[in-house]
């Protein structure tokens, strides 16, 4: 779980204009944070399976978002997964 601190410093550095508080790009970039500490956690844990599956549905909210923001904003979400170093996603064909 992040801190406060931890997510307005995320928030920070992700927003768009001065109130952007839950934008796309914040919210991937929030998820991203989250997805690296369960990993981590896992890691260690290897049979904590209720942690796993709230993983694995970060990871796919996360997805979706993406897929949203490269629909809306080809730039943007080159922007974001560059600055997260996450791999971009794929379209399917």
């Amino acid at each position: 779980m992040l801190t406060k601190e931890d997510k307005d410093q995320i928030i920070g550095k992700f927003k768009t204009h001065e109130k952007d508080t839950g934008s796309s790009a914040i919210q991937i970039a929030l998820l991203s944070v989250e997805v690296n500490k369960l990993t981590q956690h896992l890691q260690k844990h290897k049979k904590d399976h209720s942690s796993r599956r709230g993983l694995l549905r970060m990871v796919g909210q996360r997805r979706r978002l993406l897929k949203y923001l490269q629909k809306e904003n080809v730039k943007l979400s080159e922007e974001v997964i560059k600055k997260l170093k996450i791999k971009p996603i794929k379209e399917k064909v």
